[in-house]
C-alpha cells in the first residue's frame, strides 16, 4: 500500500504531457438523498476509466461523504484535512479500484465544516495543480443544495442529475434543475432515472420528466439513460465493491455502461482546451458574486 501511494504521488507530481489538456468537470447532483447519486457517480467514473480516460472522483459531500465506504477503503486524509491543515492535494489523493483516483469527503465529522474564503482560495490553488492530470474530474455533490456547494455545481462544465421515478424525487430534481438554470442558463444538464422497475417504465418516466422541464423551464436536457432496480446494487454496497466490478453482466452494470456510451455520443461540450472559462475561472467568478 505504501509503494502504491508513493507511485501515485510521483505520477501526480510529474509534469503534464500537454499544457493544453484541462480535465472536464462533471457534477453529480440530486434533489434529495437516497436516489443512488453517489453509487452512480462512482460506477460512472469507473466506466470512464474502462473507456481509457484518466478520472479523479472528488467527494464534495464534505463531512457526510461515502465514496470510501462504497469501495471499502479506509483513507488517511480527507478534503477537510487538506483545507484545514493546508496539505498538498497530491498527498491526499487515493487510488481505488480499477485505477480510480479519488479524494474522500470524510464521514461522521463531529464538528461543522465551513468553506470560508481562505479555504476556497486554498482549494483553488491545489486544484490548479492536478487539473491537467485528468481527462475528467467528477464531483459527487451532497444531496440538495447549499450556499457553498452551488458554486461548484455552477462552475462545472456539465451537470448530471440523478433521480428516481418516485414523485417526491422527481419534484426535488426539478427544483434542483430550476435553481441551476436560474443561475447558469447555459449549463449542459443530463438526467438519469435510477431504480426503475423496468427499462420501459423507466424510459417513460425519463421522457415525461424531460417534457416537464422543457414545458416549465424552456430548456432541453439530455436523457442519459435508465438504471434498473437490481439486487446486485445492494449486494455491491454490502460487499463494498462497485457493481460494475462485482458483476459486469448484471442488468444495472450493463445499463451503466450504456449510460457512458450515451454520454460520449450526446456530449454537449468537448473537453476544455482553452484557459478561458475554466472551472477555476468560473468558480472564482461565482464566489465573488
Amino acid at each position: 500500500m505504501a509503494d502504491q501511494a508513493e507511485g501515485l504521488r510521483k505520477q501526480l507530481k510529474a509534469p503534464p504531457l500537454s499544457n493544453e489538456k484541462i480535465g472536464k468537470t462533471i457534477s453529480f447532483v440530486s434533489g434529495k438523498g437516497g436516489v443512488g447519486k453517489s453509487n452512480t457517480a462512482l460506477n460512472f467514473s469507473i466506466e470512464l476509466i474502462r473507456a481509457g480516460y484518466d478520472v479523479l472522483l472528488m467527494d464534495l459531500d464534505i463531512g457526510m461523504g461515502n465514496i470510501e465506504i462504497l469501495i471499502g477503503q479506509q483513507t488517511s486524509y480527507t478534503i477537510v484535512d487538506m483545507l484545514e491543515r493546508q496539505l498538498s492535494i497530491t498527498e491526499i489523493i487515493e487510488e481505488g479500484p480499477n485505477g480510480l483516483h479519488f479524494l474522500a469527503g470524510g464521514s461522521g465529522l463531529a464538528s461543522i465544516f465551513t468553506l470560508d474564503n481562505t479555504k476556497m482560495d486554498y482549494f483553488l490553488d491545489q486544484y490548479a495543480k492536478i487539473v491537467q492530470k485528468y481527462d475528467y474530474i467528477v464531483f459527487d455533490m451532497g444531496a440538495g443544495i447549499t450556499a457553498e456547494s452551488i458554486h461548484f455545481v455552477l462552475a462545472s462544465d456539465e451537470c448530471i442529475v440523478v433521480t428516481t421515478p418516485e414523485p417526491t424525487a422527481i419534484m426535488d430534481a426539478y427544483s434542483m434543475i430550476k435553481h441551476i438554470i436560474n443561475n447558469e442558463d447555459n449549463m449542459p444538464i443530463y438526467i438519469v432515472m435510477n431504480q426503475a422497475e423496468n427499462p420501459k417504465s423507466g424510459t417513460k418516466a425519463l421522457e415525461r420528466f424531460k417534457r416537464i422541464i422543457f414545458h416549465f423551464l424552456d430548456i432541453n436536457v439530455h436523457m442519459l439513460g435508465v438504471l434498473p432496480q437490481d439486487k446486485n446494487v445492494s449486494l455491491a454496497v454490502t460487499r463494498q465493491i462497485p457493481y460494475v466490478l462485482l458483476n459486469k453482466k448484471s442488468a444495472v452494470a450493463r445499463a451503466l455502461k450504456l449510460l457512458v456510451v450515451n454520454y460520449h455520443t450526446n456530449q454537449a461540450t468537448t473537453r476544455r482546451t482553452k484557459q478561458a472559462d475554466t472551472f477555476i475561472g468560473k468558480l472564482k467568478r461565482f464566489v465573488k458574486r
